[in-house]
């Protein structure tokens, strides 16, 4: 049995956080937080282990691309997927330069925002998997004995 990602929801825009709830709760996710803002993004990090950040570019107080250092520090391990509603290039691949995986329009249909949050999930899942497997650890005494 596999454990549902858990998954905050980060943009100063109520009727988009709606939106993204729903969607994370049709593909089994489990909602452990919403922020209106870069900062209570970070905080919700802190506080909770996440699974997939979505996270707005444009917000106040802290815009998304501020947050995803802080975010990347307390959760390394996590996948962000940047919401946007610019088809800003630079500001897009800055965040992926920052650490996000991949982003989402918000003009993009419901059920291609599905897909792009299940195929991100699953792609960064086994290239997490295929990290980890390289990272072979010795066996044995390090001393060289044969005790």
């Amino acid at each position: 049995m596999s454990v549902a990602p858990r998954v905050i929801i980060a943009d100063d825009e109520a009727h988009i956080r709606l939106i993204m709830k729903k969607v994370i709760q049709s593909i089994n996710c489990e909602l452990v937080g919403e922020a209106q803002n870069g900062f209570e993004a970070v905080e919700l990090c802190r506080q909770f282990k996440v699974d997939i950040v979505l996270l707005d570019i444009n917000m106040p107080k802290q815009t998304g691309t501020e947050s995803i250092k802080f975010i990347k520090e307390l959760q390394p391990n996590s996948l962000i997927i940047m919401l946007t509603s610019v088809a800003d290039v630079e500001t897009v691949d800055e965040c992926l330069k920052y650490g996000a995986y991949n982003y989402i329009r918000k003009d993009t249909p419901i059920k291609e925002i599905r897909q792009i949050i299940v195929e991100s999930w699953n792609s960064f899942l086994t290239a997490r998997r295929n990290k980890n497997e390289d990272k072979v650890q010795p066996e044995g005494n390090p001393s060289g004995d044969q005790n």
